[in-house]
């Protein structure tokens, strides 16, 4: 099936509800998905595990913990790369994604590579699970940073582990909305306030309709919202840029990675009975 061209749109910053930025962002998905898959396919792996475009792996990190025997949701699934890993190291990997398109991928690999992963279409917002399902949840640059109510999400996480559960998850680093979004040396002048939380918001220029939604917190934000539904930071890895790795994500290259961090990836176990 061939994707659409992207359609013109208009930047701006402006406040941006929990609705507005659900009926934005699964769509823009949906429009992405093939081209992502593409793109990026090879460099995620069919039964991969990456952090980030940095390239750093969960199995040099051990941010989950042990999987084996274990419940595992991810939450911002795309195709199940990451969950379909989880399964070949013995855990029970689900995946939830506001992408329809992206989940039709996941059913593709699962039949490619065998490992199959089931998935469902969800939001962070609203799990549709029972409490107490999963020893682990996470979410690899997945939901977290593309809705308005993160205090609901994390308390619907808080929900659905078991207590003492692990959370992990991997942001754009947050320094990072200081600067353009620019691979080269632009990239690297900061040109924006870190302490304005105003959202990114592209708008459909033909409908008026805002057509992508991003929203930015600081860090002092993550550990607040962690710490408000009981859980304990326990990681905080901030990956640098790998010898050798030439790869150019979206604003991610090696120029800008040489000096100043891309990703944050933290990892947080909530309170036991």
């Amino acid at each position: 099936m061939e994707q659409p061209p992207h359609p013109p749109v208009r930047v701006e910053r402006r406040a941006v509800d929990e609705r507005e930025s659900r009926q934005a962002n699964g769509p823009d998905w949906d429009r992405y998905a093939d081209e992502y898959q593409a793109t990026h396919g090879e460099f995620l792996g069919d039964t991969g595990f990456l952090w980030g475009p940095e390239g750093v792996t969960e199995a040099e990190l051990g941010i989950l913990g042990p999987v084996e025997g274990r419940d595992v949701l991810e939450v911002g699934s795309g195709a199940g790369q990451c969950s379909r890993w989880v399964r070949t190291r013995g855990g029970r990997g689900y995946g939830l994604d506001l992408s329809f398109r992206q989940l039709q991928h996941g059913l593709r690999i699962d039949e490619e590579s065998g490992v199959a992963v089931p998935s469902v279409l969800g939001t962070a917002t609203a799990l549709p699970f029972a409490a107490a399902s999963f020893d682990v949840v996470f979410c690899s640059f997945g939901a977290l940073q593309f809705i308005a109510d993160l205090d609901v999400a994390v308390a619907e996480v808080a929900r659905v582990l078991r207590p003492g559960g692990r959370f992990a998850f991997s942001i754009t680093h947050p320094t990072r909305w200081m600067f353009p979004d620019d691979p080269g040396p632009e990239g690297l002048v900061a040109s924006q306030s870190y302490w304005d939380r105003t959202p990114y918001v592209e708008v459909d220029e033909a409908t008026g309709r805002v057509s992508y939604v991003e929203h930015h917190r600081t860090l002092g934000d993550w550990v607040a919202v962690l710490a408000r539904h009981d859980f304990r930071i326990t990681d905080l890895a901030e990956p640098e840029w790998p010898e050798g790795h030439e790869r150019v994500w979206g604003g991610w290259s090696r120029t800008r990675g040489r000096f100043t961090p891309g990703t944050a990836i933290f990892g947080a176990d909530l309170a036991g009975p």
